[in-house]
């Protein structure tokens, strides 16, 4: 199947679709974190990734999801991205290119200006994402990530600026 036939649903993070995503970045985040990176995916109180602020949305083939994230609001203009994530049978497909800008799409509509997200040092294919679909480091790519701790980006959203 290709990207064109995967379906972008809004879903709320209690919703039992949601178990892939939130089991495999439980996995990834230990994996590359330790035990207590557990805790970021219940930093946040799922209700700020719901309208109006937020938004949570998963893409769906043949009716399981295949990869996801979320928006919450940061502060009036801008969207903070978190959670983006692909399901590791699914990856290398060009499914986080389409949550990004499934993502930026929803918050444009939303109001928001600007996106702001962070990664973490261990995550490399996040800094590629990110950098590949048009994002801003505001860090110095040229330093050894594991000395910078998170890895913020930023991209203004088209506008009526």
């Amino acid at each position: 199947m290709t990207v064109d036939t995967v379906e972008a649903r809004r879903v709320r993070w209690e919703d039992p679709e949601t178990a892939p995503l939130r089991e495999e970045l439980a996995r990834e985040y230990v994996t590359r974190y330790g035990e207590g990176a557990r805790e970021e995916l219940t930093r946040y109180d799922p209700a700020l990734f719901t309208p109006p602020d937020g938004v949570l949305l998963l893409l769906f083939e043949g009716g399981a999801a295949v990869a996801g994230g979320a928006f919450m609001r940061h502060d009036e203009r801008t969207a903070e991205f978190k959670r983006i994530w692909t399901h590791s049978d699914h990856r290398r497909r060009g499914l986080g290119r389409r949550v990004v800008a499934e993502l930026e799409r929803a918050a444009a509509r939303s109001g928001y200006r600007r996106v702001y997200l962070t990664t973490g040092p261990r995550q490399p294919e996040a800094v590629g994402l990110y950098l590949a679909t048009g994002y801003t480091a505001l860090f110095d790519v040229g330093a050894d990530p594991l000395t910078t701790g998170h890895l913020p980006f930023e991209k203004h959203l088209p506008g009526d600026d």
